[in-house]
Order: C-alpha cells, then structure tokens, then sequence
C-alpha cells in the first residue's frame, strides 16, 4: 500500500494551507486499472503541472501542503465516499476496464486504504494549524475531448456557498490581467467535495483556483504562474477575517 498523500512543508504563520486532491498519476501496487500507459500522463489520470505549482506556491507563500498521492483512475479523492463517480468507469471518453462491475470489497478497499487516509490527513493538519483559509487548486485541459466548447480562461475561481475567497480573488486576478471564470469551467456548486468537507463544513474560508494546464505544462510556466498566483493568494488570504 502506498501512501494517499504527500506533504509539503510549512509554517502555520500565513495561516494557509494548500490542498491538491488530483496531484499525482501514481497507481499502486496490486491495481491494474486496465488502461494504456500513455493515458497516465494526460488530464483523466493526473491534474498537470498541479504538483509543481504547489510546491512552488507554498514555498513562494512559506505556508504547507498537501498533494493528493493516487491518480483519480484509482479513485478520485474529490468525490464523496458513496458519489458515483468515486471510482470512475469512464472519463472524457476512455474506458477503465478494471473499475467496471468492480467488486464491493476492492471499492471498500480503495476507500479503507487512500480516501480515508487522505482525508484524514487533511483534518489532522487543519486541527494543528488552524488555518484561515484552504487553498483549493487543481488544473483543466483547454478543451474535453468528448466537447467542442474550447475553454478560454486562464484561471477559474470555484466555489459553492461560501464566496468569500472567491469574491476578493475574482477583482485581484482581473486587476493582473488574468482571464479568470468566476465558477467555470464547471461550477463549484456542482462539484466541490473536498471544500466542502474540510472548508464549507467547519466554516473554513477556501479559495478554489483551477489553472488552464497548458499553461503549467513545463518548468517556465510553473515558475511564471507561481509568480503571478502568489500574490493574489496572499491579497485573497489578508482580506478573510479570522
């Protein structure tokens, strides 16, 4: 079994913490999801570029971490425990041949051995570091394969029923620049587990940030938006009270 998650390292002084649930491909030992090797590289497995753009904002921000350890093939630690899509047969048109007709037991497994653990680690930091705002970030291709809607924006800004971030976030980016969607390329109120768990449930602020990935594809880009994004996070952070 490996490990759900990865942490970086941090001082509870920002009053941040990062979160990226879609951060890696890895599939661990004992699972074959059933699917061509290649596909681990793209967007359905793994959000790109997310794990660098973490580490590089964190360390830009001096506040910590923590980036999802198992690709959403194997399960998706942005779903709740019993969400349809917690184990996805499908996704932008590829088939998962091992999820189909899986078991009850190897999804009790699943959950039992990386979405538990993960999200545990997530409330085991927040009750040490008593953040005041969550970090949400993860990336999107700029157009799904199975539409024809390209998807222009730079940045999008999620949210469900908690704004606050979002609200001070949206100006800022707009001040730099930044086409950013104010709840696209999909909406927050529609799929929003983990801030809604860890954030919205305990009344912890979150600024939810999807970044375009090929915008973050290389080591320029990484370095170029962490520049950017630091910032604002910072503005969007010092705005929240508490």
């Amino acid at each position: 079994m490996i490990q759900s998650w990865d942490d970086i390292a941090g001082s509870a002084a920002p009053g941040l913490l990062l979160i990226a649930d879609h951060a890696s491909n890895r599939v661990p030992p004992g699972v074959d999801l059933g699917v061509p090797a290649v596909l681990m590289d793209q967007h359905v497995a793994i959000d790109i570029g997310v794990a660098p753009l973490g580490r590089a904002l964190c360390a830009a921000l001096g506040c910590p971490g923590i980036l999802g350890g198992v690709s959403r093939l194997v399960i998706d630690l942005n779903r709740e425990e019993d969400a349809e899509g917690l184990i996805p047969e499908r996704s932008d048109g590829h088939v998962v041949p091992a999820n189909i007709g899986l078991e009850p037991a190897e999804r009790g497994r699943r959950l039992r051995d990386y979405w538990t653990p993960y999200h545990q680690r997530i409330e085991d930091r927040i009750v040490n570091l008593h953040p005041k705002i969550l970090i949400s970030l993860h990336s999107f291709t700029p157009r799904l394969a199975t539409s024809d809607q390209a998807r222009p924006w730079q940045i999008g800004i999620l949210y469900n029923q908690d704004e606050r971030a979002a609200r001070l976030a949206l100006p800022l980016l707009a001040a730099a620049g930044i086409v950013a969607g104010d709840n696209l390329p999909y909406s927050g109120k529609v799929l929003n587990a983990t801030m809604n768990r860890h954030g919205e449930a305990n009344g912890i602020a979150y600024l939810g940030i999807e970044v375009r990935q090929d915008l973050i594809s290389d080591a320029a880009g990484v370095a170029a938006w962490a520049e950017r994004l630091a910032p604002i996070v910072a503005a969007t952070a010092g705005g929240i009270d508490g």
